[in-house]
């Protein structure tokens, strides 16, 4: 088996999530209380208790979903060839990787969930899921939109594409979908990630990133931004920081994990099974499994023995 360790991002939190990760495991629960220490305060109660209020807070949901995704890569101990990660799912795969140190990674994404949520007046921005088209259709249709500010976001897989912008941008894409009679659905984020109206908190983010210590990935960890393995630390640096306002490419990235390395099985790590089902639209023929509770560990490593 060629085996690609990937992390999620935002939308995979749950109340309760890595708790059974922190009770099972020193090595997991070693890491929780490292994150409660460089937070200055309880990040793990959050996660454990909620509320869900509390716990889908940006600046809580980030250093959250990165503690758990570790924990899980940590408690499995399953050895992977290469990595991914969804949006903030980046800062997880490199600390796989042995690029980012736990504790830095913890920092920039807390800091950076408070950049991203400031950069835009709350209600100002959105994002939007279009279900249907191809990323090329969406991407016509984006070009298309006269007034405001509306770009792809995401491109998840075949068939579900996001767009991010403002609230005048939006609406005229989700007119100009309905036109086409394609479905679309308004999605329950705070701030419209991953387009322009995030360079204010690129340009804070970039600050924090150049006084932190970026190694060489140990195995190929493929970036958001270009769908390519990172070549070094100074790389993965820059492609953090440019990728707070750029599309992320997971279609492409999966689909050149298959073509580049030959993976033929994804474990997703941390709080969920988004990326897994994402997956089965990508390519069925990479086998995908989880990891965030002994039950999905259980699974996995019988699955794969």
């Amino acid at each position: 088996m060629k085996i690609a360790a990937v992390f999620p991002g935002q939308g995979s939190q749950s109340v309760g999530m890595g708790r059974e990760l922190f009770e099972g495991f020193d090595n997991a629960r070693d890491l929780f209380e490292r994150a409660d220490q460089v937070l200055g305060y309880s990040l793990s109660k959050i996660m454990f208790e909620g509320p869900i209020e509390e716990l889908t807070l940006t600046k809580n949901t980030q250093p959250a979903l990165l503690v758990c995704g570790v924990a899980a890569y940590a408690a499995a101990d399953i050895s992977a060839q290469c990595a991914a990660g969804h949006s903030l799912g980046e800062y997880t795969a490199l600390v796989a990787a042995g690029s980012l140190s736990f504790e830095d990674a913890v920092t920039l994404v807390h800091k950076r969930g408070i950049y991203m949520q400031e950069a835009v007046p709350q209600g100002a921005g959105s994002m939007l899921a279009i279900i249907g088209p191809s990323g090329d259709e969406v991407e016509a249709a984006v070009a298309d939109v006269k007034q405001g500010v509306c770009e792809i976001a995401n491109h998840n897989c075949p068939g579900q594409t996001v767009v991010a912008g403002d609230k005048m941008g939006l609406a005229d894409c989700a007119e100009i979908m309905a036109e086409k009679g394609v479905k679309t659905i308004p999605l329950n984020v705070s701030a419209p990630f991953h387009c322009s109206l995030m360079l204010p908190a690129a340009e804070r983010l970039g600050l924090d990133l150049g006084r932190i210590e970026f190694k060489d990935p140990k195995f190929p960890v493929y970036a958001n931004v270009t769908a390519k393995p990172i070549e070094s630390g100074i790389q993965a640096r820059e492609l953090l920081k440019q990728q707070v306002c750029s599309s992320v490419r997971w279609t492409e990235s999966m689909q050149n994990l298959r073509s580049d390395l030959g993976v033929d099985t994804i474990i997703e790590y941390g709080s969920g099974a988004v990326l897994s089902k994402l997956q089965k639209r990508i390519d069925r023929a990479v086998k995908a499994y989880q990891v965030f509770d002994m039950t999905t560990l259980n699974q996995t490593q019988a699955a794969l023995s």
